[in-house]
């Protein structure tokens, strides 16, 4: 079990900043990799970066592309998701997630573990 807490949500204004955690703990060591994804209301849940522990290759959504940045401390089982120039349309649930295997790392069903979940809103 890989357990995964999230933390750094909150309510800020269009074109502001925010850095959102996601704590590793458990049997870290069968994770190859960290995703981020996102849940709008009355949307499906989407891709938003992904991360390798080894190596740290990344990947990111287009529609933040150039905006957040995905990195990770090794040390501390610990993923970051630096957001800038946030928009209203990034308003939703950020959810962080632990994968086991390789494969497509934009494939929420591919992920094995879930945090909680917290919330960004962005206001115009």
């Amino acid at each position: 079990q890989v357990q995964l807490v999230e933390s750094g949500g909150g309510l800020v204004q269009a074109g502001d900043s925010l850095r959102l955690s996601c704590a590793a703990s458990g049997r870290t060591f069968s994770s190859v990799a960290m995703g981020w994804f996102r849940q709008a209301p009355g949307k499906e849940r989407e891709f938003v970066a992904t991360i390798r522990w080894n190596g740290g290759r990344t990947d990111y959504a287009d529609s933040v592309k150039g905006r957040f940045t995905i990195s990770r401390d090794n040390a501390k089982n610990t993923v970051y998701l630096q957001m800038n120039s946030l928009k209203p349309e990034d308003t939703a649930v950020y959810y962080c997630a632990s994968r086991s295997s390789y494969g497509n790392y934009r494939n929420l069903y591919e992920y094995n573990y879930w945090g909680q979940g917290t919330q960004v809103t962005v206001s115009s």
